[in-house]
């Protein structure tokens, strides 16, 4: 058989093959554009409704029946309360368990079964951890209807998500960098904490950062631990009890005032700026890692 001459016109094969190839890129790039004209719509819409009411006496005011006088203060600070403690409960313990689950747990059928079912953790509803944590954490362990209730609620919504995705970190790093290790005569813990955690601390905070993103949207396990529609103070401390911005959004949206829905669209804003700022914050220490690296 003859062999091509290289540079010849593309055979039949060929023609199909780049024709399908470019028709997969176009249905790629039309569905991404799908998406991003939905969102920029509702950025648009959202914002010429609310920008007006997002001011000075928006933040410092607490929800009113009277529009002219409803505020947010109590649903930021218990939003802010709520992520804080999530992300400090959540990210050791998800780290932790991925560490060990990727360099120290043996290679059998209970760490395959223990993976599977955090797997399946990850697709649960959050209805389901609400109900969860009030008997937990609510009754069985009398932490009341609290900030430190909805916390470790949502601590244990999102741990799955932050475990799964620092395995995938700590497993896409290179093997020769633990032998390498090894052969310098470094402990299995110094190899973990000095070569392994920070080559994969920027996949761990991507997946952090997804995973909070989640949480700052839930109210439904919230509302099951204590989260009210209506406070007239801020939390002073972890047995409080607490209102969210997914939850004071909504009691303004389901009234029939139009004033209630500008206020709405304005809480809207506010927590869109804390869930920009949290990522934020996330990937300024994500490119700080990669740069000491």
């Amino acid at each position: 058989m003859t062999p091509k001459p290289l540079g010849g016109p593309p055979s039949a094969f060929e023609r199909r093959r780049h024709r399908k190839a470019a028709i997969f890129a176009g249905l790629g790039l039309l569905a991404t554009l799908v998406g991003v004209v939905a969102l920029a719509v509702l950025l648009v819409d959202v914002t010429m409704d609310g920008i007006s009411a997002v001011d000075v006496d928006f933040i410092n005011s607490f929800a009113s029946r009277i529009p002219e006088r409803a505020g947010i203060k109590a649903a930021l600070y218990g939003s802010v309360w709520i992520l804080a403690l999530t992300a400090a409960v959540a990210f050791p313990l998800s780290v932790a368990a991925a560490i060990y689950l990727e360099e120290y747990a043996a290679k059998n059928w209970l760490t395959r079964l223990i993976q599977l079912n955090i797997a399946n953790l990850a697709g649960v509803p959050s209805i389901v951890y609400g109900i969860l944590g009030l008997t937990v954490f609510v009754r069985a362990f009398s932490l009341e209807r609290s900030i430190i209730s909805g916390a470790l609620t949502l601590s244990i919504l999102i741990l799955p998500v932050i475990v799964m995705a620092a395995q995938e970190a700590i497993r896409a790093v290179p093997n020769s960098i633990r032998e390498a290790a090894y052969g310098l005569g470094a402990t299995r813990w110094q190899v973990v904490r000095q070569q392994v955690l920070p080559m994969a601390m920027p996949g761990i905070l991507t997946g952090t950062i997804l995973a909070l993103s989640r949480a700052v949207g839930e109210t439904a396990p919230l509302i099951m631990v204590g989260a009210v529609g209506f406070l007239a103070f801020t939390p002073s401390g972890l047995g409080d009890r607490f209102t969210v911005l997914p939850l004071q959004i909504y009691d303004w949206i389901s009234r029939p005032q139009d004033e209630f829905h500008a206020l709405a669209a304005g809480g809207i804003i506010v927590l869109l700026l804390l869930l920009l700022t949290m990522n934020a914050t996330a990937i300024f220490l994500r490119n700080r890692f990669r740069k000491r690296l």
